[in-house]
């Protein structure tokens, strides 16, 4: 390992962790991710073995089954997976983010039936907000559940861009649930919808369509959910009581910004890992390309910008694990992360020249999947609003 994105301050416990993680990504991700990709194949051999190393429920406390570990521990080992492929970091993402909504707004029945069985990978969670019409504008949701009578719910609507859409077994669904409170925010519930992994019916009134064929982001399934007359109890809904929904997906959200923030890591420090290689390979009139100033001037630009990303990303993980609001920090770290892995994978691509247009070599998926990362968990612009609305309330004019 060299010497950027590294982090201070880990016990001897993270420390052997993520050297675990690390070798596991380099032995068993790496040689695989090309050919899975290409063929848009998803990893079931990568997936079982991350059960096995207890990934699935890195931060789900010992009392439910999991390894109990900090947000940062869980960020820094998403950012090793993501340096292997993205898109496995994708199936550990909204995994983890249902586990920590469970977590923090679930009934204790909920946990006790839920946490342990995630811990494992039994049960395996996808995290539904999106819509085909809404994008980012949550408060545009259409998706409704009607209380016809006494505890029954009846949910219509179609949900959009479910990661783990057809493999999860359990999804935390945002819908409008108009209980006549006076904010549309407040009109919002989360249920959580149990069906069968696959595509078709899954459940009763739960149909998963398909696969969505994407640029990037492959071997994940993203997909659609349509959901018609699905009967659901007040049970059913993530803390048990309606209206709470919006709140508890923000919270979701939230965490999963650095999560995101973690994985555009990850995959700019494999964009710069495989750059720095190739220019000390290559050679053109009559030198390793590394010695010419302008690629020179690409590597160190790539390095500090990787560098930088991790040190937001790792600050806003520790904030949230001291219990801090992060929401600023957080938006900061997805936004700063994000768009400097697109700048890095670019000029990555740059230094490879005419190779990195071919798909023999790794930096073509890369490529493909670097654009992901600046839409997921909300746009850069949205990144940009959430980060000027914060500094308006700290700075405010006095």
């Amino acid at each position: 390992m060299g010497r950027i994105q590294t982090t201070d301050g880990l016990t001897e416990e993270q420390q052997e962790l993520l050297a675990l993680v690390r070798e596991f990504v380099d032995e068993q991700i790496i040689p695989n991710a090309q050919e899975l990709e290409h063929s848009d194949t998803y990893p079931e051999q990568i997936v079982e073995q991350m059960k096995e190393l207890g990934i699935f429920g890195l931060m789900i406390p010992e009392e439910y089954g999991g390894l109990g570990e900090s947000l940062l521990t869980y960020a820094l080992t998403v950012e090793e997976i993501a340096r292997g492929w993205m898109s496995v970091s994708g199936i550990i993402n909204t995994h983890f983010i249902v586990a920590y909504m469970i977590l923090q707004h679930g009934t204790d029945e909920q946990k006790q039936k839920y946490l342990p069985k995630m811990a494992t990978g039994e049960i395996r969670g996808a995290f539904s907000m999106s819509e085909p019409g809404c994008g980012s504008d949550v408060s545009a949701i259409r998706t409704k559940a009607v209380n016809t009578e006494g505890d029954t719910w009846v949910i219509n609507g179609q949900k959009m861009w479910l990661t783990n859409g057809g493999s999860a077994n359990l999804v935390a669904c945002l819908v409008r649930t108009d209980t006549g409170a006076d904010s549309v925010y407040k009109n919002m519930s989360t249920f959580l919808l149990e069906k069968e992994p696959g595509f078709g019916q899954t459940a009763p009134g739960i149909t998963v369509p398909g696969k969505i064929e994407k640029m990037g982001y492959k071997g994940v399934d993203t997909t659609e959910l349509v959901l018609e007359n699905v009967e659901k109890t007040t049970a059913d809904i993530l803390g048990g009581e309606p209206g709470r929904g919006f709140y508890q997906m923000m919270d979701g959200v939230e965490v999963g910004r650095v999560n995101v923030a973690a994985r555009a890591c990850g995959v700019a420090q494999r964009a710069f890992e495989l750059g720095i290689a190739y220019a000390q390979q290559r050679e053109t009139f009559g030198k390793k390309i590394a010695q010419h100033q302008a690629v020179m001037f690409r590597l160190a630009d790539m390095a500090t910008k990787a560098e930088a990303a991790h040190q937001m990303m790792v600050k806003a993980a520790r904030l949230k694990d001291a219990g801090q609001r992060n929401d600023l920090e957080a938006g900061m770290a997805k936004y700063l992360a994000s768009e400097y892995c697109a700048e890095v994978v670019e000029d990555s691509f740059r230094i490879h020249g005419g190779y990195g247009y071919s798909k023999e070599y790794e930096i073509e998926r890369l490529y493909r999947e670097a654009p992901m990362l600046l839409i997921g968990e909300g746009t850069a612009d949205i990144q940009r609003m959430i980060i000027g609305r914060r500094l308006l309330e700290d700075y405010k004019a006095r």
